[in-house]
């Protein structure tokens, strides 16, 4: 048993700022009906170029931790600056995230938002145990770089709260 109080640990975790995105995906609610998830996560990076990999993971207690766990498909959006009600809607437990969210549909119906600076489609290539999280892996099947004028800041988080590059 460890000594190190959690709360500490997860402060000291905040000192690392990071980028904020959301994740979603197409959840079988039965044989016919499918519905759409989404989450905020900021546990998101890089792994390969070849093969084209990227990670995030999900905490087991989250409340679509069944939805994405079980679903073969996801997206990664990037956030920009202008995005952060959104992080927060996503971030939410019990809120409609697509509610005022436009979206299409992307590979294997995977919902793909209207706004962001970059979204990676993926497969799962492998889930991992990660303590009280799950660790997902994904093989990007496509991207979009989006590269607008207005979106090139990233949303961050950092000691708890989000911030800009300057």
């Amino acid at each position: 048993m460890s000594d190190i109080d959690p709360r500490d640990l997860r402060d000291a975790f905040g000192s690392f700022a990071t980028g904020v995105t959301v994740v979603t995906a197409l959840c079988k609610v039965d044989l016919i009906a499918k519905t759409p998830v989404a989450m905020t996560a900021n546990s998101f990076c890089s792994v390969s170029l070849d093969p084209p990999l990227v990670l995030w993971s999900i905490d087991k207690k989250a409340k679509s931790f069944d939805a994405f766990s079980k679903s073969e498909h996801f997206a990664v959006h990037i956030l920009h600056g202008g995005q952060k009600e959104l992080s927060s809607i996503c971030a939410t437990r019990n809120a409609d995230k697509f509610a005022n969210e436009a979206w299409r549909s992307g590979i294997e119906g995977v919902p793909i938002l209207a706004d962001y600076n970059t979204c990676f489609q993926c497969s799962v290539e492998h889930k991992y145990d990660g303590g009280d999280h799950e660790i997902i892996v994904g093989r990007v099947l496509d991207f979009d770089n989006n590269e607008r004028e207005s979106h090139t800041n990233p949303l961050l988080f950092y000691r708890g709260k989000y911030t800009e590059v300057a």
